[in-house]
């Protein structure tokens, strides 16, 4: 997909469908003709809510890698292949780098437990940082946790610690960057709630969350308060990582173990957005380990509007999963700050391999939406496709996660 040759293969599929937790789409008997498919609408982010509402046109975007865990020139490639494909580019928790304004592409500021590049020099939150971040970049992100390492903050190893990126931070040079397990100014869903209105009153951009789910106190807490306090208080878009998530390196028990993977977290979310009258509202972007058009289309029919991807990303950049991404050897000159290593990664032809596969993941994700009787893929709905339960059975994803009934009655999604 990255080098644009296309997906044809020959002879038949090599996926079994007989595994449990395959996905199969329901065809239409008459698809829709080419004559009458249509492009996939631009959704409004912060709409009626912020000064500057963000109009996101990727289904698929690149989701937060910061500088430091990656290169320079894989910052850039990514920059500017998202500048080509249309899709945003989320900074990670580094901070912004000169690398990501490269491309003039739509950003997302990634703000981290350590606050790296919107913090003062005691690293508490700096408004006046906010405000000229807010200049540059189209949304801002509070990340509480993601699906790598759930209550354990980035570490970034002493040796990938440059000046630039200690400049960038707002830290000491060759010192290992640790971020706090979790925000220390954030105690509570009501303080997370007042942080998400003051930081889109002091911007003017819109403001989302991102966080790994462990159960639903925390999604029915978050939901029931926004609809005590005023909408004006939602976050205007939530990212949900699954626990599978994650491009770097994490502690291995934490990795494995901790928070529920994407196939049943996500779901669960939108379910109680659709409850509490609130989906209409908040945008949903789905991450951990969708990497394919199929996991994105997928997750279009649970619900999600967006599809982050790092992975994916990570390979159209020509990641060979050398596992030395905490050791600054990375081979392929992604997430190594060697030069001589950086040199194996030639922006001028990576940039477009970003781009095409984000081009044509959005195209293929079309693609099965035309083959279930959609126009475009923002039709797709849980009827859509079915899971493999056991061997030679599946079920259709809206008997497996029945819509709830919203608490007024409304209709749960805006027909587009």
């Amino acid at each position: 997909i990255a080098k644009n040759k296309g997906s044809l293969v020959g002879f038949g599929s090599t996926n079994d469908l007989r595994q449990p937790g395959s996905v199969i789409f329901v065809n239409a008997a008459f698809p829709i003709l080419e004559e009458d498919q249509l492009p996939t609408p631009s959704l409004h982010i912060g709409q009626g809510y912020c000064e500057h509402p963000f109009e996101a046109k990727s289904i698929i975007n690149i989701s937060g890698m910061s500088y430091g865990a990656i290169s320079k020139p894989a910052v850039q490639a990514l920059s500017l292949g998202a500048a080509q494909a249309g899709c945003w580019l989320n900074t990670g928790e580094g901070g912004l780098s000169p690398y990501h304004l490269e491309g003039n592409c739509d950003l997302i500021m990634q703000i981290g437990t350590a606050k790296y590049g919107i913090r003062d020099e005691h690293g508490n939150f700096s408004p006046q940082r906010a405000k000229e971040l807010s200049k540059v970049v189209k949304a801002f992100e509070i990340k509480l946790s993601q699906g790598a390492k759930p209550g354990k903050g980035g570490l970034l190893p002493a040796s990938k610690v440059h000046e630039e990126i200690a400049a960038i931070r707002g830290i000491p040079v060759n010192q290992d960057s640790i971020s706090p397990n979790r925000h220390k100014d954030i105690n509570n869903i009501d303080e997370l709630l007042d942080k998400i209105n003051h930081l889109r009153e002091l911007t003017g951009r819109p403001v989302g969350i991102k966080t790994a789910i462990g159960g639903w106190n925390f999604i029915n807490e978050l939901c029931d308060s926004i609809n005590r306090r005023g909408l004006q208080y939602a976050p205007d878009f939530l990212t949900i990582d699954g626990g599978e998530g994650g491009s770097g390196a994490a502690p291995q028990s934490l990795m494995d173990h901790v928070s529920l993977p994407i196939s049943e977290a996500l779901p669960r979310v939108v379910d109680a957005l659709i409850q509490s009258d609130l989906k209409n509202r908040i945008y949903v972007v789905a991450a951990g380990k969708l990497v394919t058009s199929s996991e994105g289309a997928w997750a279009l029919c649970v619900g999600a509007d967006f599809v982050n991807t790092a992975r994916g990303f990570m390979f159209s950049l020509g990641c060979i999963q050398a596992m030395r991404c905490h050791l600054n050897t990375c081979p392929t000159g992604i997430t190594t700050h060697d030069v001589r290593l950086q040199n194996g990664l030639v922006v001028e032809e990576k940039y477009l391999r970003v781009a095409n596969y984000a081009k044509n993941v959005n195209k293929e994700i079309n693609m099965i939406a035309h083959s279930c009787g959609l126009h475009h893929a923002r039709q797709f709905k849980r009827e859509h496709v079915r899971i493999v339960e056991t061997a030679g059975k599946s079920i259709a994803l809206n008997m497996l996660y029945p819509y709830p009934e919203p608490q007024n009655n409304k209709t749960p999604y805006q027909e587009i």
